[in-house]
């Protein structure tokens, strides 16, 4: 599996200890609700699912890298923090309908997942999601634009959806300060 052998030798020789929650979810934990589950999509070291399972919530880790979920459940045993952990392709096999509470997806883009994902999330539930946008600034994120939002893709995906947070600046202004090369959102299912 290609996939998983890329994002393999990604995670080998990091430290989860590094590992940080999205700024999406750090922004905008206020509106999260008190308990519940949640799922930390593509989580790589699950920064989220870590903040997630601090702020109350039944936390939720999913990533195709067996490497970096091996690491988070070491990591887990450590610190004795309780995510459920599962080594899963959610290209092919994405959350079951009306199953999470709160959905944050960082820095992974997949558009045909977003109605799947849409779908995941129970009503009045949210989406917290924040990945790279192809007008940018920087050097961070993938260089194919595939892998990058074009301009306001991220608030068209929830376009019937509240949106109570919406962010992306693109590269007006002065560039060397704000938010930049991503977007993030934060939206509320009907």
């Amino acid at each position: 599996m290609p996939d998983r052998k890329k994002w393999n030798s990604r995670y080998r020789g990091k430290s989860i200890n590094d590992v940080t929650a999205a700024d999406v979810l750090v922004l905008y934990q206020h509106l999260l609700p008190n308990t519940g589950k949640a799922l930390d999509l593509a989580c790589g070291h699950a920064g989220n699912a870590i903040f997630l399972q601090k702020a109350g919530m039944e936390s939720y880790a999913w990533d195709i890298s067996d490497v970096a979920i091996n690491q988070l459940n070491t990591y887990c045993k450590q610190q004795r923090v309780d995510i459920h952990t599962e080594i899963r392709d959610v290209r092919k096999l994405p959350p079951e309908k009306n199953s999470f509470d709160v959905i944050v997806v960082s820095r992974y883009l997949e558009r045909g997942l977003i109605p799947e994902l849409k779908s995941a999330v129970r009503t009045g539930g949210l989406i917290l999601y924040q990945t790279f946008t192809q007008e940018r600034v920087g050097n961070i994120g993938p260089d194919n634009p595939a892998y990058r939002l074009t301009k306001n893709e991220l608030l068209r995906f929830f376009d019937n959806w509240s949106i109570r947070a919406y962010h992306e600046e693109g590269n007006i202004g002065n560039i060397q300060k704000g938010f930049r090369d991503q977007a993030m959102i934060v939206a509320e299912k009907p």
